[in-house]
């Protein structure tokens, strides 16, 4: 783990990158901010994670570090441990903003567990259209056990793309927090979707049939192999972080439109009235999907991954 601090003083904020090996556009951006950022007011806490899953090139080296929070320090593991040492030096943050990218597709999007103050502060300020609610999915992410942590995932793994975004939303995260000042926030409502499980992946050719936050109509399939066939049984149910090849046992999560997140009160913004299907915060009323497997079988969902 390498920690750079800039500034002094409160608020304190953080951005961390490298939590996955694989995905190293976080760890750029930290770099790049450890070399030219400025701060203006506060503390700025530049976080570095797993430094040697991003030296092999691999997710992690022993256990999934955004599975092990909040971690144990007398385990074997390496990130176990690690996780651990996150949340020592994170603890009591103002405001945390954790790099992501996917073998997904676009849009990128924001993440969060839990909607304090200083994270409808944050995920309002980000230049992404989505944010997702993770709150029912793992309970051992950052985000969800680190207070005021937001997730952004930025693009697509390995993409200058994600690099670039990703540095934009660390910008306005930073103004977001009054910890940069070249220029004021910019506070827009957001539509929010309830992620509430994952969708398994079997053998043979996977077949996707519809894109990240498109809603598959009720009836519909909306993915397929020689194991499963996942047809969503009622309206309002969009994939997120959908992919056929992205991941070995996962085609991704579903989740569902639940309204429009609105900025902190007060907060100057440029807001449109259209963000959501339904216009209101907080109104999904849930929904049922199905799954078979090749035998015919209705089957259950394991527990989320996230990001």
């Amino acid at each position: 783990m390498r920690l750079i601090e800039r500034g002094s003083g409160s608020p304190r904020v953080a951005v961390v990158g490298g939590i996955h090996g694989d995905e190293p556009a976080g760890e750029i951006i930290v770099e790049r901010l450890i070399a030219d950022l400025s701060v203006d007011s506060g503390t700025v806490q530049l976080l570095i994670a797993n430094e040697p899953a991003l030296a092999a090139g691999t997710r992690y080296t022993e256990t999934d570090l955004n599975r092990a929070f909040p971690g144990d320090p007398d385990s074997d593991d390496y990130e176990a441990v690690l996780a651990t040492r996150v949340m020592q030096v994170l603890k009591g943050a103002d405001a945390v903003l954790a790099i992501h990218t996917s073998r997904s597709v676009p849009p990128p999007f924001a993440i969060f567990s839990e909607l304090t103050e200083p994270v409808r502060r944050t995920v309002t300020a980000l230049p992404s259209e989505y944010v997702m609610d993770a709150s029912g999915l793992r309970s051992t992410t950052m985000d969800s056990m680190l207070a005021n942590t937001v997730s952004i995932e930025a693009g697509k793994q390995g993409s200058e793309g994600a690099v670039e975004f990703g540095l934009e939303c660390v910008h306005a995260f930073l103004r977001a927090h009054g910890v940069l000042h070249d220029r004021e926030p910019t506070f827009t409502p957001k539509q929010l979707i309830k992620a509430s499980e994952e969708v398994p992946k079997g053998g043979g050719e996977p077949r996707l049939y519809y894109r990240n936050f498109e809603e598959i109509p009720e009836g519909a399939v909306f993915a397929e192999d020689d194991e499963y066939t996942h047809r969503v049984e009622s309206e309002g149910i969009v994939p997120i972080l959908a992919s056929e090849h992205g991941y070995e046992d996962i085609f991704g999560l579903y989740g569902e439109f639940d309204g429009i997140l609105e900025p902190p009160e007060g907060a100057a913004n440029d807001a449109t009235e259209d963000a959501s299907p339904n216009g209101e915060e907080g109104t999904g009323t849930g929904r049922n999907v199905a799954r078979t497997d090749a035998n015919g079988n209705v089957g259950t969902s394991p527990e989320a991954d996230g990001s």
